[in-house]
């Protein structure tokens, strides 16, 4: 275990928030954050006492263009690039730009050719995970997706209608 020690400072954010952190020191754990099925696992390095304080923290910060409401700062500012459209993260194979780095590091995966999900079945390998858990329903037959017209199922969600 790492110890930080934080510097006592207090400041006011864009959005009339004020915080205040006091000098102590705190262990560092690691925490996994999913932010969405095409996101990259993300291992964030935070103390145990900041963890709990933020999960548990009933403070709101509202956006100012569409009134959402966050419970942390930086995921109002991660917000607030959806209204900019500030995509700030670029590849530097083909210039591709993306908001968030965890976007970025997925895409590089078409360059670097990373497989990194395998399928203990058949040995087929993939760059997302959601890719394999799509790709296990041909082991297991799972269709869960049905045709509220017909009844017919299938494994993969339908973006076209079918003509009958």
């Amino acid at each position: 275990m790492a110890s930080v020690k934080q510097e006592d400072c207090s400041q006011t954010l864009g959005l009339n928030v004020n915080i205040k952190d006091e000098v102590k020191e705190e262990e560092i754990e690691t925490f996994v954050y999913h932010e969405g099925p095409d996101s990259a696992e993300l291992e964030v390095e935070a103390s145990r006492e900041q963890h709990q304080e933020e999960s548990n923290t009933k403070v709101s910060h509202r956006c100012p263009h569409c009134e959402k409401s966050f419970p942390f700062f930086s995921h109002l500012e991660r917000h607030l690039l959806r209204h900019t459209g500030e995509r700030p993260y670029s590849c530097s194979d083909c210039g591709k730009c993306y908001s968030k780095s965890s976007q970025l590091t997925l895409h590089q995966r078409v360059h670097t050719g990373e497989k990194s999900y395998y399928c203990s079945d058949c040995g087929k390998c993939f760059a997302l995970s959601h890719h394999l858990t799509r790709h296990k329903r041909v082991h297991t037959g799972e269709k869960s997706y049905c045709c509220s017209d017909c009844g017919k199922c299938f494994s993969k969600a339908q973006t076209q209608s079918n003509p009958r």
